[in-house]
């Protein structure tokens, strides 16, 4: 599997995130790299309040963590995929250590119910894995390599199953991801040698959302990384490029998901 990926695709702004949090990427232990894409860790001081905004990708996220100034104590959440604009405050002190999982990769981890079941949802550990988490082993050390071997230990000890249909659909996301040319969900099955209805059911128990959504996602995704790298980008170009019929269907889906419009972004 590749290594952890050094793109920004996904976060709005990533230039100003960077500028107000300490955020890294590290790779989980061998044994995990098949369904675990990378671990990303996250430490923040802030004089004042921080909103950060992520266009969220289709995959799901155990995340560990912890907010000074809130009061509350440290948890780890699982984070089903996101279907709108996550947007998340920060002020004060705090720390995040998070896992994400390759599109697919997550269901070996949790295989009694379909992932499509945390789409859209944020819930306690505990309440979806079978190991309790150990969020001080994870959250509290100051040396990074330690926090990084703490998830390795705890994603171990969930001893996940190899899934061969997990591999499938690990490997048709990625495809999508990869292949700007594949644009249509029945051209997607009909290479695969499925029917459109398998591989809705596919997608639905081991990716979490339907295959057309992953395709318009990772098309935006695309957009908003040339809107905020490329202030000469042009979009009836682009549009084309991403499989639209026409510049207007690309602004419109941009602008519904991102709450600004291509523009926008490309000006700021």
């Amino acid at each position: 599997m590749s290594a952890p990926r050094r793109d920004t695709r996904g976060i709005v702004d990533a230039r100003e995130l960077f500028s107000h949090v300490h955020f890294r990427r590290r790779e989980p232990a061998p044994g995990l790299r098949t369904q675990v894409a990378f671990y990303w860790l996250i430490d923040w001081d802030l004089p004042e309040p921080y909103t950060s905004h992520v266009v969220p990708h289709p995959s799901v996220n155990l995340v560990f963590q912890r907010h000074e100034s809130s009061g509350e104590a440290a948890f780890a959440e699982v984070a089903g995929i996101g279907l709108e604009l996550f947007t998340q405050k920060l002020e004060g002190r705090g720390r995040v250590c998070g896992v994400k999982f390759r599109p697919g990769g997550f269901r070996p981890f949790a295989p009694g119910r379909p992932v499509s079941e945390w789409t859209g949802r944020r819930l306690l550990a505990h309440e979806v894995l079978a190991v309790p988490a150990p969020v001080a082993a994870v959250l509290d050390p100051v040396q990074e390599d330690a926090r990084v071997a703490a998830l390795d230990e705890y994603l171990l000890a969930l001893a996940p199953e190899p899934d061969p249909q997990a591999e499938r659909a690990m490997a048709l996301v990625e495809r999508v991801r990869t292949d700007r040319s594949m644009r249509r969900v029945d051209e997607l099955a009909r290479t695969e040698g499925l029917s459109a209805r398998s591989l809705q059911r596919l997608f639905a128990t081991y990716v979490g959302v339907g295959p057309k959504w992953v395709i318009l996602r990772y098309r935006i995704h695309e957009a908003l990384e040339r809107a905020e790298s490329d202030p000469e980008v042009d979009w009836a170009e682009l549009a084309a490029d991403l499989g639209y019929s026409d510049q207007a269907h690309l602004t419109r889906d941009f602008t519904s998901t991102i709450g600004a419009p291509p523009t926008a972004l490309a000006t700021r």
